[in-house]
């Protein structure tokens, strides 16, 4: 008796956990056609908070006045210069354009004020030149060396400008390179709160603007450029281009990963941050171990002779009043 219970225990819990199988076996493969798809939805909710977030963006870069537009207008005496020469070609240059950039000046005016100010200036070098070396000093040398003067200041005075760019960018460079690691912490601390990187990039950028304006405009280029540019890669690309800086790049290259790939940018700005800020103290640590030979000479020229004459002048008037 006992034994045929069992089998008919044994028969139910075999038939149960069959339709249990069967019925998780049909559950599992209707589940796809059943079940509702959230990441359309998701990715749909994220479109319309990025247009929205464009759209707030663009609504308030046109509010702003005019004079606080980056892009500049030429001024009418440099264009016909530029139209007269026919410097046109030269102002589509790819290259000059980036330098002007990386210098901080954007938009055909600037361009247009570089080609003229490089008409202008060899020839009121010459003439500067000229004036002062044939009629004010009167030099006794031979006209050809004369010559040879005049014309290398009017070609100092045709690469002037770009030495001037060169100084501009060195400066700018060195701002935005000191200013880096506290714009990283900044920035990390924005995306651990939960701000998406275009919130996060003008946070950033009205907090950072008062120890380093130059940072502060590049970023907030870079919200702009977010807003209107489809291609969000092209905006961080532009940001690496326009600073000429590699460690500028280097949080380039994780934005581009974290917006194609979705991989976390908390742990990458993290660790790039304290990488800046290490490189930081080590060149503030060169120019310290650089300081003591940097010294000798004005030590030697300057506070020698001066501690010498301290020292031998009692003397000497010592043995002047014996004498």
């Amino acid at each position: 008796m006992n034994i045929g219970m069992l089998i008919q225990n044994s028969e139910l819990i075999i038939a149960f956990s069959a339709a249990v199988s069967v019925f998780s076996a049909t559950l599992l493969v209707a589940w796809p056609y059943l079940a509702k798809d959230q990441l359309a939805a998701r990715m749909a909710q994220v479109y319309i908070e990025r247009e929205r977030i464009r759209v707030r963006e663009r609504t308030r870069l046109n509010a702003q006045p005019g004079p606080l537009r980056l892009r500049q207008e030429p001024k009418k005496f440099f264009k016909d210069i530029v139209d007269r020469f026919n410097l046109a070609k030269e102002a589509e240059s790819g290259e000059l354009m980036r330098t002007l950039r990386m210098a901080g000046y954007r938009g055909q005016g600037p361009m247009i004020t570089l080609l003229a100010v490089r008409v202008l200036a060899p020839i009121v070098m010459l003439f500067l030149a000229a004036f002062y070396i044939f009629v004010i000093l009167d030099l006794k040398h031979p006209a050809f060396v004369k010559l040879g003067l005049v014309v290398a200041a009017a070609g100092f005075g045709y690469y002037a400008p770009l030495l001037y760019l060169k100084n501009r960018i060195a400066k700018r460079q060195i701002a935005i390179r000191r200013a880096w690691p506290d714009m990283l912490d900044l920035l990390l601390i924005c995306v651990e709160c939960g701000m998406g990187i275009e919130s996060a990039f003008r946070k950033v950028s009205e907090e950072i603007g008062s120890q380093c304006p130059e940072l502060a405009e590049e970023i907030s280029l870079t919200t702009a450029e977010l807003s209107y540019l489809q291609d969000r890669r092209k905006a961080y690309e532009n940001l690496g281009e326009r600073t000429g800086l590699e460690c500028v790049k280097s949080i380039v290259t994780s934005l581009i990963q974290s917006e194609k790939y979705g991989t976390p940018l908390s742990q990458s700005l993290r660790v790039l941050a304290q990488e800046n800020r290490d490189m930081r103290m080590s060149e503030a640590e060169k120019k310290a171990a650089s300081l003591p030979p940097k010294l000798t000479v004005p030590m030697i020229l300057f506070f020698l002779p001066v501690l010498f004459a301290v020292i031998i002048t009692p003397a000497f008037i010592q043995i002047s009043s014996l004498d």
